[in-house]
C-alpha cells in the first residue's frame, strides 16, 4: 500500500455493537476509523428489537476497549450480572459509545458498493496497492465516494431474514402474503401488535432463540387472551437437542428459552408440527394454510412468524475478491468451525484476523455477517474478533494471532445427526445435553433472546 493510502481511514461499516468495538479497538492502536451507519442512531438496528432481553449480561456485552474510550465521559457500565434488552443496550452503552468517538461516526449514510480503485475484481495489475474506494448514497439521495486504507464490514444480517421455504426460496404465496407474514419477534406489550395475535392461531417457523422467545411470548398471551394459540413449524423431528442445553448452558438466559418453548408446548399452548419444510402458502377464506413439500397442509392459520435465521447482504461487495464457504457464505478458515452440519456441542473457538481474512487484502466480514447464514452469535466473539483485526492492521502481528477470549459453553446440541431425525429420538451424536426440564411460563415471565 502506498504512504498516501496508508494515511486514509479504515472504513467500518455499521454502528452497531461490533462496529463501534472495531472503532474503539482501532482508536486505541492509534489508527482512525470512519464509522457509516445507514439508519439515524447508533444500533439502529438493534432498537428494532428493543422490546427483547439478550440472553448475556452487562457483563459480556460491553467491550473493554470501548468501556476504556467512555471511561472519560463519566459513563457508568450497568450492573454486569443483569440482562439489557435491545433497548437498553442501545441507549444505554451504543449511542454512548457512538458520541464518544466524536464525529467518527455519520448516520443515515448507506455503503453501495466497496471496491478497489479504478480496479474491478477481474483487474490484477496494480490491485494490491491500490485503496479501497466505498461507494455511500445519503439521506437526500446524494452519492459519494470514501478512499479507505481497509474496510471492515459490521452491517451484520439483520435486513436479509431467511424465507419461509424451506428450500431457502420464498415459499409460493409467501410474498403475496407479508400482510399476514412477519420475519420478526413480535413485542406483545404494544396494543396494536398484541391485538394481531390475542385470540388468533399463529404458526411460529424456526428452531432457534428466536423462535423460542416467540413460542414463550404467545404462551404468556394464551394465559391471558382465550384462543391464542402457536403452531411450532420445525423443519426436522423434536429430538434430546431440540430445546438447546437447559441447565448445561453456560448462559443460562439462553438454557431457559429452551425450557420455556417445552414448556408451552407441554402445557397446550403450543403444538408441534415436525419434518414440515414449507413449499407454499394458500389463502384460506382471510386465513392462511401452509403447504409442506411432501404436501401436508396446517389447519388454517391467522398468521405467521418465520425465524429461520438470517443471511448476509454480499450484493455490495460483488467487485472486492472474497473467499467465502459455498454453504455458510461465512469465510472459508472460519466456516469449519461454526458450522451446524458438523457441530453439535461445545463452543466455537475464539478466532481472529487469521480467520476472516480473505484472498483480497484489507477487507474484513466481522461481527453476525462473519457467520453467514450460521447461528448462534455472541457479541463478545465479534469484540475479540475486532481486537484482532485492529491488532493487525497496527502491523501488531503476534497481538493479532493471541487468543485473548474464553467463550462459555453452549450446551446446545444441533445441527448434527441425520437431517430427519424422528420424534423423540436421542441424538445420534451422543451429545452432552440432557433434555431440560419443564418449567411453566407464567404471566409477565421474562422473555430473554438475541443473537449476542
Amino acid at each position: 500500500m502506498t504512504t498516501h493510502a496508508a494515511e486514509l481511514p479504515v472504513v467500518v461499516i455499521g454502528a452497531g455493537p461490533i462496529g463501534l468495538a472495531a472503532a474503539a479497538h482501532l482508536i486505541e492502536r492509534g489508527l482512525d476509523p470512519l464509522v457509516l451507519e445507514a439508519g439515524p442512531a447508533a444500533g439502529s438496528a438493534v432498537r428494532e428489537w428493543s422490546h427483547v432481553r439478550l440472553f448475556s449480561t452487562w457483563g459480556e456485552v460491553v467491550d473493554p476497549a470501548a468501556e476504556k474510550l467512555l471511561a472519560p465521559t463519566g459513563w457508568v457500565r450497568p450492573d454486569a450480572a443483569t440482562y439489557p434488552t435491545g433497548g437498553d443496550w442501545a441507549e444505554q452503552y451504543l449511542q454512548p459509545l457512538a458520541d464518544a468517538l466524536e464525529g467518527k461516526v455519520r448516520y443515515n449514510a448507506t455503503v453501495t458498493g466497496v471496491a478497489k480503485a479504478g480496479r474491478d475484481r477481474v483487474v490484477d495489475s496494480g490491485r494490491d496497492e491500490q485503496p479501497f474506494t466505498v461507494h455511500v448514497r445519503t439521506a437526500d439521495g446524494c452519492e459519494e465516494r470514501i478512499s479507505a486504507r481497509a474496510v471492515i464490514d459490521a452491517s451484520g444480517t439483520w435486513t436479509t431474514p431467511n424465507p419461509l421455504g424451506g428450500d431457502g426460496l420464498p415459499a409460493i404465496g409467501e410474498k403475496s402474503a407479508t400482510n399476514r407474514i412477519s420475519y420478526r419477534v413480535p413485542d406483545l406489550r404494544d396494543p396494536g401488535v398484541r391485538a394481531r395475535y390475542a385470540g388468533r392461531r399463529t404458526a411460529v417457523v424456526g428452531s432457534g432463540a428466536s423462535a423460542f422467545t416467540a413460542l414463550a411470548a404467545l404462551a404468556d398471551l394464551a394465559t391471558q387472551e382465550p384462543g391464542t394459540h402457536a403452531v411450532w413449524i420445525l423443519r426436522r423431528g423434536i429430538g434430546a437437542g431440540t430445546f438447546g442445553g437447559g441447565e448445561a448452558d453456560q448462559l443460562p438466559a439462553r438454557g431457559a428459552l429452551g425450557v420455556a418453548a417445552k414448556a408451552a408446548v407441554e402445557a397446550g399452548h403450543a403444538t408441534a408440527v415436525t419434518g414440515f419444510r414449507a413449499a407454499a402458502v394458500e389463502h384460506d377464506s382471510d386465513r392462511l394454510v401452509l403447504i409442506a413439500d411432501d404436501g401436508r397442509r396446517t389447519e388454517p392459520i391467522d398468521e405467521v412468524i418465520v425465524l429461520t435465521g438470517f443471511r448476509p447482504d454480499l450484493s455490495f461487495l460483488s467487485e472486492v475478491r472474497l473467499g467465502l464457504d459455498e454453504r455458510l457464505q461465512a469465510p472459508v478458515a472460519l466456516a469449519p468451525l461454526i458450522d451446524p452440519n458438523v457441530h453439535s456441542c461445545g463452543t466455537v473457538y475464539p478466532h481472529g484476523v487469521g480467520e476472516l481474512s480473505h484472498p483480497e487484502q484489507g477487507i474484513y466480514l466481522v461481527g453476525m455477517k462473519s457467520y453467514g447464514r450460521a447461528p448462534t452469535f455472541l457479541a463478545m466473539t465479534g469484540y475479540e474478533q475486532t481486537r484482532s483485526i485492529a491488532a493487525a492492521l497496527a502491523g501488531d502481528r503476534e497481538a493479532a494471532e493471541r487468543v485473548e477470549l474464553v467463550l462459555p459453553e453452549t450446551g446446545v446440541c444441533g445441527g448434527s445427526g441425520l437431517f430427519d431425525q424422528p420424534e423423540n429420538a436421542a441424538s445420534s451424536s451422543g451429545g452432552c445435553c440432557a433434555a431440560p426440564a419443564t418449567l411453566q411460563i407464567g404471566i409477565g415471565a421474562p422473555v430473554s433472546s438475541g443473537g449476542c
